[in-house]
């Protein structure tokens, strides 16, 4: 349903997305996860056609999102981070509103809103004025919103930003039930990992413009360790230098950090069965040991990680190799 081929957007000498790649199928709901400034909200414009890519190509349902912008708005449906209603009109007044501006008669947009109203559990907040909503019920309208031109397309920024752990329940149930119940693509921008997770059919992780890794969460946890990223959580007693410096010493740690009994140890292997080998032979005592990946936490922390070490190292060549040029001027 969406296309995505080598889109590359340049702010200056910034890249702001560089050369992304991604299809989104028919009736799946996609997370573009990354932290702020990571170019998602650009992406986003781009599909929208509200900006021009320097490179590449966007198409929903083979329409080309640059070229068409018009067709592509007909079908797209966009639920911005901060949703916006006229404050002094009624739920009711502002959907109408919406209605008539895509060209529904007002009988038509009528018999919309009451079923819309319904679908997303407000009812009987529809004759209230908007100014007295809380975020939760902007966010749960504004899908009434953007169902009002029944869009095959929905695209959320940050959509769950500012919602109590009651909304944030309700909302994710809705954003399911559009995909599952109702057929519709739905493209899912955010920061917010946890939440992301338990909606989303798969996740790209997105970091400084380019996509870094892309899959189902357990895919990407297998993946993980197909790539020697491991992360062990050990909790044993006592802590001490002995066993610290043990754990510091073996062949493949990356990183030790932790505080109190329990430590965490990033490496290319699995450690574990010389950590309990070392433990039992030494009287220590095994309180706790767990092989970590499988949360969205844990493996956009090892992708972010991963992202950073290569852009330094990338960043340290660069030096070099501006230093070997300015010696041979020189």
């Amino acid at each position: 349903m969406i296309r995505i081929s080598g889109l590359t957007k340049r702010y200056g000498e910034k890249t702001a997305v560089d050369h992304l790649t991604l299809d989104v199928r028919r009736g799946e709901v996609f997370g573009l996860l990354g932290p702020n400034g990571a170019g998602k909200t650009t992406t986003i414009l781009m599909l929208l056609g509200l900006t021009e890519p320097a490179e590449g190509s966007a198409t929903i349902d083979g329409i080309d999102c640059t070229r068409d912008a018009m067709k592509t708005k007909r079908i797209t449906g966009y639920l911005p981070d901060n949703v916006g209603f006229y404050p002094d009109m009624t739920g009711r007044e502002n959907l109408m509103f919406t209605g008539m501006l895509n060209g529904l008669s007002r009988e038509e947009s009528a018999r919309r809103i009451d079923a819309l109203l319904e679908k997303v559990g407000m009812t009987e907040a529809a004759d209230k004025k908007t100014a007295a909503y809380s975020r939760g019920m902007k966010q749960r309208l504004g899908i009434a919103d953007v169902l009002m031109k029944d869009p095959k397309v929905i695209i959320m920024d940050e959509p769950t930003l500012g919602l109590d752990p009651e909304g944030m329940k309700e909302f994710l149930h809705l954003i399911r039930q559009l995909a599952v119940e109702d057929g519709r693509t739905i493209l899912i921008s955010s920061h917010q990992l946890y939440q992301i997770q338990q909606v989303c059919d798969r996740v790209g992780i997105f970091v400084e413009g380019k996509m870094i890794a892309c899959g189902k969460i357990e895919e990407l946890g297998r993946q993980l360790v197909m790539e020697n990223h491991y992360a062990l959580e050990v909790e044993a007693s006592p802590m001490d230098d002995r066993f610290l410096g043990f754990i510091t010493g073996l062949e493949g740690v990356r990183d030790v950090s932790g505080e109190g009994a329990r430590m965490l140890i990033h490496s290319d292997r699995d450690l574990r069965k010389d950590v309990t080998a070392f433990l039992g032979t030494n009287g220590y005592e095994l309180l706790l040991l767990r092989q970590k990946g499988g949360d969205l936490d844990e493996i956009y922390s090892s992708y972010f990680a991963q992202a950073e070490l290569e852009a330094e190292k990338h960043g340290k060549e660069h030096d070099r190799d501006h230093g070997r040029r300015k010696n041979r001027k020189s």
